[in-house]
């Protein structure tokens, strides 16, 4: 995936067979690594790891508590990894568990105040990075960025 390798931009999407599919794969793939370098450089993780912030923000964005499955829907590790890191959550009062009212076999995970209020810390410092590093596309762009990536996923679900 380097830039030495990378077609040329005006052969991207000129085509729609395996050739294309997979320099468009290509391309996102680099962009997402350089972001999440550039991300994982920054200051702000003080308080939570980046997989740690992505369980925060899913527990947040959720709303209500999560089953351990739920979340594994959502971030990018194996169950074991997410038990693991959801027990360092717990026992840094991030996270709390309770058990699920309609299944006393189940639990449930949600965030503390502690927890939530990190979250918050590092997501408003994230969220501003994120519209730095994409602050070059303009509207359309970030829009059709949005619209594909929703269509993949909405893809891959079906």
């Amino acid at each position: 995936m380097s830039t030495a390798t990378a077609p040329a931009p005006g052969r991207i999407g000129a085509g729609t067979g395996p050739r294309a599919a997979n320099e468009a794969w290509e391309a996102a793939m680099e962009a997402h690594a350089t972001l999440m370098r550039r991300f994982a450089a920054r200051p702000y993780w003080d308080g939570a790891s980046m997989r740690e912030y992505d369980v925060l923000y899913t527990l947040a964005k959720c709303g209500r508590p999560q089953r351990l499955s739920d979340i594994a829907n959502h971030v990018l590790l194996s169950q074991g990894a997410l038990s693991r890191l959801v027990d360092r959550l717990v026992a840094r009062g991030l996270v709390a568990r309770c058990t699920d009212p309609a299944d006393a076999r189940a639990v449930h995970l949600s965030l503390t105040d502690e927890g939530r209020t990190v979250q918050r810390r590092i997501g408003r410092a994230h969220a501003r990075d994120v519209a730095d590093a994409l602050s070059h596309l303009t509207a359309t762009e970030l829009a059709t960025l949005r619209h594909l990536s929703h269509r993949l996923i909405s893809q891959e679900l079906a």
